[in-house]
């Protein structure tokens, strides 16, 4: 299947990664591949292409300090991998913070995803970057 797309999720929940990639399989609307941290989704992003990645953002610091860590999304905008840097994004965030959101428009994320939320959210995600429809 040449025109298969191949989308990177990072999550680190072992349940919704392997939910949401066999679903996808099985529904024929992409390839994910999966990753439980950033450190494993540049070790993937070293060895092959991807066409989109949904990512989960963590807030880090406490109090006053608190920010989301988007050094993976930046890594991949810097074109510091190998798939295309203007490649669509997802990002999975618990919440939709004035400051996240412009940090998000200014790296160009086409898509906030809020948690909790169903793992029928990332399909149509990732059938929106395949250009393939989603089973309803």
């Amino acid at each position: 299947m040449a025109d298969t797309t191949h989308i990177l999720l990072v999550e680190p929940e072992t349940l919704l990664r392997r939910t949401v990639s066999l679903t996808a399989r099985s529904l024929n609307i992409g390839q994910v591949h999966e990753a439980a941290s950033a450190q494993a989704a540049l070790c993937m992003l070293r060895e092959r292409t991807f066409d989109g990645a949904v990512i989960a953002v963590e807030c880090i610091g406490s109090n006053d300090e608190r920010r989301y860590d988007l050094e993976l999304v930046d890594r991949l905008r810097d074109a510091a991998t190998s798939s295309h840097h203007a490649m669509p994004i997802a990002i999975m965030a618990d919440q939709a913070t004035p400051t996240l959101l412009r940090a998000l428009r200014d790296r160009r994320i086409i898509r906030v995803i809020l948690k909790p939320f169903r793992a029928k959210v990332l399909l149509e995600t990732i059938a929106d970057f395949s250009g393939r429809p989603a089973a309803r």
